[in-house]
This record gives C-alpha cells, sequence and structure tokens, in this order.
C-alpha cells in the first residue's frame, strides 16, 4: 500500500451531523485513517489472513471450561465432570459438548500465564501483549502500548479498500462507561487506529451485539429520515465545498476528501456497507449461529473477515449485558451453566463455517480472558481472579491443531510444562498476519516503539 500523508488531516466539528453517520463518538472519516500504511520494512505480507479475537469478558474459569480437575478435592474440581473429545485422551469439560466434537481442528492451551489478577492489569497484558505497571502506567486511564488490533490496523490495514481493518463488537465493559476499552484502543498511535466499534448499552436482554432489535447495525445505518440515495446527494455537495475548500488549504484537501471517500463507499457500498448487514444473510445460516447475542457477534465477526476487515473483536457478555460477564464470583455452577451453552455454539459454528467455506487457513480464532479463576471455590460458591493461570483456545490460522499445549498442576494453580505469557500468543497472531514480532515500526508522531518486548510465536502450531 502507498504512503498516505496524514499528519496535516484535520477533523471538522460537525461532520457526524453533516454526514448522518457516526461511530462509537468518532467521525467515520477518522476511522479511516486507519487504513494508511506504515510498515517501513515489513516486506512482502500476506493480503488476505485476518485475526477473530473472540473475548470472553470478565474471565471464564479454566475449570469449568478447557481444563478441568476430576481428581483434585471437591472445592477445587467443582460440581461439573470430564468429557471425552474426538482427540483420543483429551478430555474438557462437560459444559463444552459442542468443543468436545471439534477438538480435532482446535488447540488449547493450559500453562497461559502471567503475574496479575486484577481485570485492567490482565486485559492489558492480553490485549497488548505488555504489561502496564512494568511501564509505570494504570491501565485503567491509559494503556502503555497499543492494542493488537490497533497495531495490526497501523501495519496492515483492511484487507479490502473501502473497510476499516479493525473492528470491535461489544458493549461498554463497567458501570463508568466504556473507559475499560482502553487495553482495545490505540494508547499512542492516535485515534485513527482505534477499532470502529459496535457497541450495544448495558441495559438490554443480553442478546444485542451493539444490533437493534433484528440484529441491524445501528450505528452504520443513516440518521432517521435520511436514506442511503439522499447521501448520496449529500456527497456531491460535499464535492463543491470541496472545490472551495483546496484554494484555502491546499495541501490538506486531498487527505480530507480521501477518508470523506472511504466513510461514503463504506455506508453506501455493496461490499463495504453490505458486510455488516445480516438481513443478507440466509436465515437458516443466522438460526445455525444463534438468535442471541454472542451467535449474531460471531456470525458478523465472520462476515466482516470474508469481506475484507482484517482484525475483529467479539466481547462476549457472559451472563448478560446487566451483570458481570464470566467474572463469577458468586453462583458459579448457574453462571456456567448460563454462559457456557450460548458461547459453546456461537464458537463451534464459527469454527465449521470457515472450515467450509475454506476461510479455516486465511483466519485465525482466538478464544481468551484476561485470566483464569482461583483453585478453591469461596464461601458464596464463585472463584475468584487468578492470573497464575489461564486456559484458551485456538483454531485455524493454517496453524497445527488437535493437540493440548501444556499442562497446569494437579489443582489448577499454575503451568506445569511449558508456560506461556500473553505475548507468545500476541507475537502468533502477528506470525499469522505476516508481521515480524520484532519489528519496531516508527510512528506518524516520530516514536519507535518495539510491537512486542518479549515473546515467540508458539512452535507446537508451526
Amino acid at each position: 500500500m502507498p504512503k498516505t500523508g496524514c499528519r496535516g488531516y484535520r477533523s471538522s466539528v460537525n461532520r457526524r451531523a453533516f454526514l448522518g453517520a457516526g461511530i462509537g463518538g468518532l467521525s467515520l472519516p477518522t476511522i479511516f485513517q486507519s487504513s494508511v500504511d506504515a510498515s517501513g520494512g515489513l516486506g512482502e505480507i500476506p493480503a488476505d489472513t485476518a485475526v477473530i479475537q473472540y473475548w470472553l469478558n470478565g474471565a471464564a474459569s479454566h475449570f469449568e471450561t478447557y481444563d478441568p480437575k476430576p481428581n483434585a478435592p471437591a472445592e477445587i474440581r467443582g460440581s461439573f465432570s470430564p468429557i471425552s473429545t474426538n482427540v483420543p485422551g483429551v478430555q474438557i469439560c462437560e459444559t463444552l459438548p459442542l468443543h468436545a466434537k471439534l477438538m480435532d481442528k482446535v488447540t488449547i492451551i493450559r500453562g497461559m500465564q502471567h503475574d496479575n489478577d486484577d481485570h485492567q492489569h490482565g486485559m492489558h497484558w492480553c490485549q497488548t501483549g505488555h504489561d502496564a505497571k512494568a511501564h509505570g502506567v494504570n491501565p485503567f486511564k491509559k494503556s502503555s502500548h497499543p492494542s493488537s488490533g490497533s497495531m495490526v490496523s497501523m501495519l496492515r490495514g483492511p484487507n479490502h479498500p473501502g473497510l476499516p481493518p479493525y473492528v470491535l463488537i461489544g458493549y461498554p465493559l463497567d458501570k463508568q462507561g466504556i473507559h475499560r476499552f482502553y487495553p482495545h484502543r490505540a494508547a499512542h498511535l492516535g485515534v485513527r487506529f482505534n477499532p470502529l466499534e459496535i457497541l450495544k448499552n448495558r441495559t438490554g436482554d443480553g442478546k444485542d451485539p451493539g444490533l437493534d432489535k433484528d440484529f441491524r447495525v445501528r450505528s452504520l445505518a443513516p440518521i432517521e429520515g435520511l436514506t442511503r440515495e439522499s447521501l448520496i446527494e449529500r456527497r456531491k455537495l460535499l464535492a463543491q465545498f470541496d472545490q472551495i475548500r483546496e484554494p484555502l488549504n491546499p495541501t490538506g484537501t486531498d487527505s480530507w476528501r480521501h477518508f470523506h471517500k472511504s466513510a461514503f463507499d463504506l455506508i453506501t457500498g455493496a461490499r463495504t456497507g453490505g458486510a455488516f448487514d445480516l438481513e443478507q444473510e440466509d436465515v437458516k445460516t443466522r438460526e445455525r449461529y444463534g438468535l442471541n447475542r454472542s451467535g449474531q457477534s460471531a456470525l458478523l465477526a465472520r462476515r466482516l473477515v470474508e469481506a475484507g476487515v482484517t482484525f475483529v473483536t467479539v466481547i462476549d457478555p457472559g451472563v448478560g449485558l446487566s451483570s458481570s460477564g464470566w467474572d463469577l464470583h458468586t453462583k458459579l455452577e448457574w453462571g456456567m451453566n448460563t454462559c457456557c451453552p450460548r458461547m459453546d455454539h456461537a464458537v463451534t459454528t464459527l469454527i465449521e463455517d470457515l472450515y467450509e467455506r475454506g476461510l479455516n487457513k486465511k483466519v485465525l480464532v482466538v478464544v481468551w480472558g484476561e485470566f483464569g479463576r482461583t483453585p478453591k471455590i469461596n464461601a458464596k460458591g464463585g472463584r475468584d481472579h487468578w492470573g497464575r493461570l489461564q486456559s484458551m483456545m485456538l483454531a485455524g490460522g493454517n496453524y497445527q491443531h488437535g493437540q493440548v499445549i501444556g499442562s497446569s498442576n494437579a489443582k489448577g494453580e499454575v503451568p506445569k510444562d511449558r508456560p506461556l505469557w500473553p505475548y507468545d500468543v500476541v507475537a502468533t497472531m502477528y506470525h499469522h498476519l505476516g508481521i515480524d514480532p520484532r519489528l519496531t515500526p516508527q510512528t506518524s508522531v516520530g516514536r519507535s516503539v518495539p510491537i512486542l518486548e518479549k515473546g515467540e510465536v508458539i512452535s507446537e502450531l508451526l
């Protein structure tokens, strides 16, 4: 991709009202600045690889998902039993029966670890591959490094012109609003590398992935009374303003016009805007994914990477928007019986669909959260935060699957062998996308920061 000079670009105050559409508080043209190339010496990059990061918000228990401990004492093993998978000798928790049927297509990592039990620090570890506290940063206020999605946005851009490179499907993660999205965002790279956020308010029935009652992406729809045809007419009017603006600001007009064109192409284009339109999907396919927030979010993610988005993060709601996701400090058994069926259905359908469409080599699916849960069930029948061990799952990406990497000790406290850190997972995501994890790019503001300070591609996948 050619370099695009965009330092002189300035966002007009009322652009959202003028265009008639806006995303997550940012104008569409601002979002589309993330398409500019900043690879600087990356060499040949594959043109069509993508990542879907399926985020278990609040952190799922490893005991009740990918790493059951049936021989541990009752207060550790919990009330669920292990089940066999279609890979001999590999068992997972009975809460994920559909995963068990697809074990030959996935990899489970059981020795993931980091050193912090706080949600925001754990999220920062996993979303960026960096330890916030090592850099003296409070991730409740900002991030020390860009998220992996934002870095991909800068280095790769979208796989298809006119689409955003990085999309987040989710909802504000706490009662204070969306400030907990900081680890998902661009930090010092600047707002143009933030994700296009398809958000749902915390109030609701837990089914809505930033969509309306019919699962349409509200934030990409024109404001009430404004049709796509009238948007095209406004674009013509905007071109007339460009002719007036150009003599006054000859250096900035081209960038301004370029990003507005991208915004209009997304809203009105058959391929780009259509990627966000679940109504274009076959009814049977939508029902296959599940007519709930988890299922329709996963389907939307598949549509986006198929159309040309490079990095998609889906935030799974767990027990629902009005509670704490997978953060089950109480009522663990009820919570897992509520969370797991929807996630099990959505994730396995996504994997099957990618295989059926021949996308399994192109798309890497990563399922994880910010940490694991305490080995001992607490007095309220839940499990607390535990950064010293977590499990996760990967699928696709043209990697070797049907395996378990690493193990934990008998009580599920710490890795027993093959310990891995979040930066190893992030390095693997970069590797899949053709990005050298050792790269130290220079940003548009003149900073040279390594995309990872540590981390190796997980060798067992190669």
